[in-house]
Parts: structure tokens; sequence; C-alpha cells
């Protein structure tokens, strides 16, 4: 697994953030049973970023937590793809790119003091909860929401990130 992580945000987290990541990140591939090497870029951002991506990608004009940008398929959440052509995968580095995953510094400060919890804890649930995506989770509907939110609770107990 690789994880390429930006960082472009002017704020900054005053925590190990990479290695959260990089604990997180795994941990839901190895929780999904990922049947690949698979690469994944995180980029941390500020307010203004994240509120032009939302407009631009999503079309709704505001900021956010966190976005998640998917690049793969799946018929049902982590139902990874039997097989994988050649054109999904990275020719240097041999990995399956899932996805981009896009924070927003800001909140990951206001939403850890809005729910009671540490900003390591708030850092942790916003990449699973991307992870998740990236792998074919949705909460679309109130049965996904209730599964999606289920198996983020689990990937993040097992961490010991806990509310």
């Amino acid at each position: 697994m690789s994880l390429e992580i930006c960082y472009e945000a002017e704020e900054s987290l005053e925590l190990p953030y990479e290695e959260i990541a990089e604990r997180v990140v795994n941990a839901c591939l190895t929780a999904e049973n990922c049947p690949f090497e698979a690469e994944v870029s995180l980029s941390f951002v500020d307010e203004e970023e994240i509120r032009e991506l939302n407009r631009d990608y999503r079309e709704i004009d505001r900021e956010t937590d966190v976005l998640s940008f998917p690049m793969l398929e799946f018929e049902a959440p982590a139902v990874f793809p039997e097989e994988i052509g050649e054109e999904d995968i990275n020719p240097d580095t041999g990995e399956v790119p899932l996805g981009d995953i896009v924070i927003n510094v800001r909140r990951v400060k206001t939403q850890a003091a809005e729910y009671g919890h540490s900003e390591t804890r708030e850092l942790a649930f916003l990449i699973a909860h991307s992870m998740l995506h990236l792998m074919g989770y949705d909460h679309m509907e109130e049965e996904e929401r209730m599964g999606m939110e289920a198996r983020q609770r689990e990937i993040l107990d097992a961490l010991g990130y806990r509310r």
C-alpha cells in the first residue's frame, strides 16, 4: 500500500497526521479484504479549497469536512472487481489507485470540539469514512448509512479511536 500525502492547508494540525492516516488506511484495507496492493492520495486543504472542489465536482457551493473521489466501481460495498485491467494499475508502482481523499483541516478541529472528542479521533474518522467511500460504501439510503456507520465504528474501535 502506498499513501501519498499532500499538505496544502495554511492552518496546521498539531498531531501526527501522517502516522494516523497510514494506520487508518491500512486498517480499512485489511478490514475490507482488499485483494490487491492499493494506493491512496490524501490532501489536507483549507476551507476555500474544499468549497471550490465541492462546488466543481458535486455542485454544492459550500464547504464540507471531507471529499472522496473513488477510482473504481463496485457492485456492492467492498466487493472488489474480480479482474483488474492493466489500465487500472499504476505502471510506476504496480498498485491499483483506489482514489483521492481531501480533508478540510479547519473542520477536523471544529468537529472534534463539537462532538467532544480529540482531533486525532476526528481525523481518523474522516479518513475511515472516506476510505469506505473509496471501497464502494455509500450513505444515501438509511440502510446503507447504518451499515457504513457500523463498519466505521468497528474499524476505529479496533484501532483505539473511540468517541
